[in-house]
């Protein structure tokens, strides 16, 4: 498998990431992180595909923390296109993870000619809002994942070690994670800090329930038939039962979505569907679409 650095023009700047097997044949694959994550989530999953895998790190994450606002979800698909443009990939199975997945909504509604189909990672489904009368925060929802943001470290072992605390995390630890997580840790004012701008994961969160019309953005999709694939997890961010997307509200969304073809990973969280153990249904889920578009 080779890699290369990647760096591509977007608004207010230049946004970072890494081209992995450049020379080799099929439909390249795009790949979208998670709200405070990094494009190095994807590394394993590039090392399990023998086909172009691009990743970037979004607006306000890791390599890309520079760039400026505007932090919304139809900006950080127009970064990808743009990041499409410079590597001169025309068109791309998008694999988004949490919040990635929402980007990829909004990129392929935003830039249908670029789009082949959607892998959809433990996301871009909007998810359940709280009853009412209950307002969830950041910090409650995502915990540590924000808990961090605000933290500075004296070395990269000390951040591992508050990463191996983490309970989606720390049983399930491997060398892709030590190197996400080391990746993640950047040198910012003088000090260790974890790269994700708080503004920027605020900006993203608060659009998570589906808010700026993209539930339309969602339902025109289906409407279009674009080939779509959620794999979900069935434990959430803490390792937790219920996951992320409970059965019930799955149910209620595979009625609105008949197209969209759902795939449980088996023995996963919310983290390791991607970083580890369930790479390999990631990758089988994207080499299964790939001959269905051929």
């Amino acid at each position: 498998m080779s890699e290369q650095p990647f760096s591509a023009p977007v608004a207010g700047g230049d946004i970072a990431g890494a081209l992995w097997n450049a020379g080799a044949s099929g439909i390249p694959v795009l790949g979208l992180h998670g709200i405070t994550a990094n494009h190095r989530s994807f590394h394993g999953l590039a090392k399990a595909l023998d086909r172009p895998v691009l990743a970037i790190d979004q607006r306000g994450r890791g390599a890309s923390r520079h760039l400026p606002e505007p932090y919304a979800l139809v900006q950080l698909a127009d970064d990808a296109a743009a990041a499409l443009d410079a590597a001169g990939m025309d068109e791309v199975i998008v694999a988004g993870h949490s919040m990635g997945g929402f980007v990829a909504t909004r990129l392929a509604e935003r830039h249908p000619d670029r789009v082949r189909g959607l892998i959809l990672i433990d996301g871009g489904v909007p998810l359940r809002p709280p009853p009412e009368g209950v307002t969830v925060t950041a910090e409650e929802a995502l915990g540590p994942a924000v808990a961090r943001l605000q933290m500075t470290f004296d070395s990269r072992q000390e951040y591992r070690e508050f990463w191996q605390q983490h309970p989606a995390a720390g049983p399930y630890w491997s060398d892709l994670l030590e190197e996400y997580v080391d990746y993640d840790l950047q040198e910012i004012d003088g000090r260790l800090r974890p790269s994700t701008l708080p503004a920027a994961m605020s900006t993203n969160f608060l659009e998570l329930g589906g808010v700026n019309g993209y539930v339309d953005a969602v339902l025109g999709l289906e409407a279009r038939g674009v080939p779509r694939t959620l794999l979900t997890a069935p434990r959430g961010l803490f390792d937790e039962v219920p996951p992320l997307y409970d059965a019930d509200w799955l149910a209620e969304w595979a009625d609105r979505l008949p197209g969209q073809r759902v795939v449980q990973v088996p023995d996963v969280n919310h983290y390791t569907v991607l970083i580890g153990d369930g790479l390999i249904a990631v990758a089988d889920a994207i080499a299964t679409m790939a001959d269905e578009l051929s």
